[in-house]
């Protein structure tokens, strides 16, 4: 039988390894997606590879804009061996969903910049046709 060695690894090797911060490390542990790390003597965090792993997942989730409480339910599952496909890919379309609402609202907001943009001769006269559509009118 093959002794298999866990590496352990402090917070700045994790947030190397990671490319996160060790401020966020901390941040998801406090947040309950990350096991709390084991500790040495003098207090020093130290994370496993499956913690690690986790820290990928955690940061991937994180650049799709997943929120920390959609991560924490992808986590589950993730965990859970007997997942349904199904619940992963319900949170996944939900998140598309409000991705394409921002785009929407994105997308509103740069046409009425634009219009106020183009509407402003952006000389050397006080008047302003973008301060004055930024004023609220009732």
């Amino acid at each position: 039988m093959t002794n298999i060695v866990k590496t352990l690894v402090t917070i700045g090797q994790a947030a190397k390894q990671t490319g996160l911060s060790a401020k966020m490390i901390r941040y998801y542990e406090e947040a309950g997606l990350l096991l709390k790390a084991n500790r040495t003597d003098a207090g020093y965090r130290l994370y496993n590879s499956q913690q690690l792993q986790q820290l990928g997942f955690i940061q991937q989730a994180r650049t799709l804009g997943f929120s920390i409480a959609q991560i924490g339910s992808l986590l589950d599952l993730w965990r859970d061996p007997n997942r349904s496909s199904r619940e992963v890919k319900q949170l996944a379309e939900i998140h598309l969903d409000e991705i394409k609402q921002k785009v929407a609202e994105l997308q509103q907001m740069q046409k009425v910049l634009q219009h106020l943009a183009n509407n402003c001769c952006g000389d050397d006269q006080p008047q302003c046709a973008i301060l004055d559509g930024l004023t609220l009118q009732k």
